[in-house]
């Protein structure tokens, strides 16, 4: 690990920022020495991101001062923030994919030579970077052609090309298989051998432990404190994320799978291109399992998701639920035939912000005897039903009749899974039913994945996060442009031999 010595490059101060009544950041202050990885860790909304817009100049303080190199500084854009040697590396990218390597990184900061783009002298700096850093990129690749880890480093690559020192890279492995998030440690190592700082926002603590040299807790938008990386561990760091102890490893009983409830035959979607994203899918589940399906964003989970539930038409192929083929039945035929769905996307698919929570309790069973008569909602006991559900599923709101737009993204989440969940499905598909969420969320959807597990219940888990499948998943399907390429008993298969799955490679080659 880095960090030569202490020298301080970039020291925010006292820094406040109000989005109306809404404090984001409460009275900061945080350093950044020269040579070291340094972690904002905080829960999704604690105002790490908040924070680090405000240093490359995205949004201005309401108070407080930034100083680089001992001046105070004012940062009004970016171009302000690239001037004084401040670089950031967004979550979502922000290059241009018919343009070469060398285009997107001239963009904005052209060289310009008797009135020409000069993009031979741009393209030597930037085959000199990246033999400096070993980040191993063509110059002359189309961006559409890279591979995200691939696009993550050309990001990189443009702000060290701007002469960036200070490289603030926001939650960067959220996309990357285990392969890529091993070489990004290596490209931030070279980065800070060669004396740059490099600020990572993450809520990951496994990384932090893996990478950094210092990590900054914020909680609510207040510093809770700042640990030497050396001297902590994953408890300490949750608990002063979230303000009480967090259980890591989930209690669950022997795997034992009953008769199968569930399968699909040879699935075949398309999209809009007529492209095949899901391609003769074939997938045979059990009682009492989680499946947890895993693959990189984009190989068909979507698809196939939708594709299950309804929403999204099936060119051919065979779903079959309790014996019965449903691809040709309506959403509300599958919901009653027992399938139930906790969607990827709470509120377009989710939830109707507008309506109370008590309402998004019943949404998908508001016809039943038990919640209307002739037409008319029985108020009472939908009321009743949405306490019940309330208690059970520890919802913080003010009352029943609170938008559920006015909820945190955690309890939203609890609305939709106490939902589906007493719906008493037989099959329940969860797609990236913790993203977002932190780790004390997490735990619970996690609890309540595993009581379904407990009841007999068939779980379909899709989850970008390997941690979180390989954590509750009994058995992993990888997916890989439509197709399941493998599957496994979760205690007999590695984060390795699943990433090289899902990135397109066969397990029996080594690197």
């Amino acid at each position: 690990m880095g960090m030569q010595n202490h020298e301080v490059v970039v020291e925010m101060k006292n820094i406040t920022k109000k989005f109306g009544s809404f404090t984001a950041n409460d009275n900061i202050t945080i350093d950044f020495r020269k040579g070291e990885v340094h972690a904002l860790l905080g829960e999704n909304g604690a105002g790490k991101s908040t924070l680090m817009n405000i240093l490359y100049g995205l949004y201005k303080a309401t108070k407080g001062s930034v100083t680089v190199n001992g001046d105070v500084i004012d940062i009004s854009s970016p171009n302000d923030a690239i001037k004084h040697g401040i670089g950031m590396v967004h979550q979502h990218f922000m290059l241009i994919p018919v343009f070469t390597v060398t285009e997107n990184i001239m963009l904005g900061n052209e060289s310009v030579k008797n009135g020409f783009l000069n993009s031979a002298e741009a393209k030597n700096k930037l085959i000199k970077l990246s033999d400096q850093y070993k980040l191993a990129i063509d110059p002359d690749s189309l961006v559409s052609e890279l591979t995200v880890g691939m696009q993550q480093r050309v990001e990189i690559l443009k702000a060290l090309y701007r002469e960036a020192d200070v490289l603030i890279l926001d939650e960067p492995t959220a996309v990357l298989t285990p392969q890529e998030i091993d070489s990004l440690k290596e490209i931030i190592k070279n980065l800070t051998q060669e004396g740059k700082t490099v600020i990572i926002i993450t809520h990951k603590l496994k990384e932090i432990l893996a990478m950094a040299d210092r990590c900054t807790v914020i909680r609510k938008g207040k510093k809770i404190g700042i640990v030497d990386v050396a001297n902590t561990n994953e408890s300490e760091l949750a608990s002063m994320m979230v303000g009480r102890e967090v259980v890591f490893k989930v209690d669950k009983s022997e795997y034992e799978p009953k008769k199968s409830k569930f399968e699909i035959n040879d699935l075949v979607i398309t999209n809009s291109k007529g492209i095949n994203v899901v391609d003769e899918l074939c997938l045979k589940t059990y009682g009492s399992e989680i499946l947890g399906i895993a693959g990189i964003d984009g190989n068909g989970q979507s698809e196939l998701v939708e594709g299950l539930l309804g929403l999204r038409k099936i060119n051919s192929g065979k779903i079959l639920l309790n014996g019965k083929e449903v691809q040709d039945q309506t959403i509300r035929a599958r919901n009653k035939g027992g399938f139930s769905l906790i969607p990827e996307d709470r509120h377009k698919h989710g939830l109707v912000l507008d309506f109370s929570v008590s309402e998004n309790f019943i949404l998908n069973r508001y016809n039943d005897p038990q919640f209307s008569d002739k037409c008319i909602l029985k108020r009472n006991s939908i009321n009743s039903f949405a306490s019940s559900l309330v208690e059970k599923f520890d919802v913080r709101l003010d009352g029943l009749n609170s938008r559920v737009a006015v909820l945190s993204g955690g309890n939203q989440q609890k609305v939709i899974i106490a939902r589906e969940v007493s719906n008493n499905p037989d099959v329940l598909v969860a797609s990236q039913p913790t993203r977002g969420l932190d780790v004390g969320a997490i735990e619970f959807v996690h609890r309540a994945l595993l009581e379904q597990r407990e009841l007999g219940k068939t779980i379909i888990l899709v989850s970008y996060e390997l941690d979180e499948i390989m954590n509750i998943a009994d058995r992993i399907a990888v997916i890989y442009e439509g197709k399941i390429v493998g599957e496994y008993l979760t205690s007999e298969v590695d984060e390795y031999e699943l990433g090289l799955l899902m990135s397109g490679g066969t397990t029996n080659e080594k690197f």
